[in-house]
């Protein structure tokens, strides 16, 4: 009996994730094909075969959008650095997991989006937000590694620098465009980042 009444539920829910995930592609390639300013929300409910009124239920704004996209960034990173072995130096470790995530960036669409993002003020402060998220993760994660009181300051610094880094990396491969992959300027970008420290 509880499952019958609970099968509906699981139904339902299915269902809001898969108009979720539909306005939310939607969104991104009218993002990319129109230009973020130009794509209206009632261009973004139409395309998704929904009222604006509908969107309005499952995203606040056209940011929300682009924040949906972002939004699992923060955790991936932390669970990518704890599935490291800690035998390593911290920032090592850091840019090896980095280097395993980088394989989600290799597409034209990854790119289109982060030069959206950096397009406008109000974007670029949500997407320091973004790599702010990132920060606490990685620091997190290092202190899970590194539990020890008198390591967490120098893994504070640790986090800022190597996110500094990737979000270095992620800049200089989109602005060209994607050409190569996004490993090589993160090797590049950490190579500089030891050989300074």
């Amino acid at each position: 009996m509880k499952q019958e009444s609970s099968a509906p539920d699981g139904w339902r829910e299915r269902k809001r994730r898969e108009t979720l995930q539909r306005i939310a592609e939607t969104g991104l390639k009218l993002f990319v094909e129109n230009g973020y300013e130009a794509t209206t929300l009632e261009a973004i409910a139409a395309a998704s075969g929904i009222s604006a009124r509908t969107f309005f239920y499952y995203f606040k704004s056209k940011e929300d959008i682009l924040l949906a996209w972002q939004q699992g960034m923060p955790e991936a990173v932390r669970a990518a650095i704890l599935a490291e072995a800690p035998d390593q130096r911290p920032v090592h470790l850091v840019r090896n997991a980095f280097l395993k995530l980088a394989v989600h960036f290799s597409s034209e669409h990854a790119v289109a989006i982060d030069r959206i993002v950096r397009s406008t003020e109000q974007l670029r402060a949500s997407n320091q937000a973004k790599f702010l998220s990132m920060e606490k993760a990685v620091f997190e994660a290092l202190s899970e590694h590194w539990p020890q009181a008198r390591r967490r300051r120098a893994l504070q610094v640790v986090a800022m620098a190597c996110v500094g880094a990737m979000r270095l990396s992620v800049d200089a491969w989109a602005d060209e465009g994607g050409q190569k992959p996004l490993a090589s300027f993160i090797r590049q970008i950490f190579s500089a980042l030891e050989d300074e420290l």
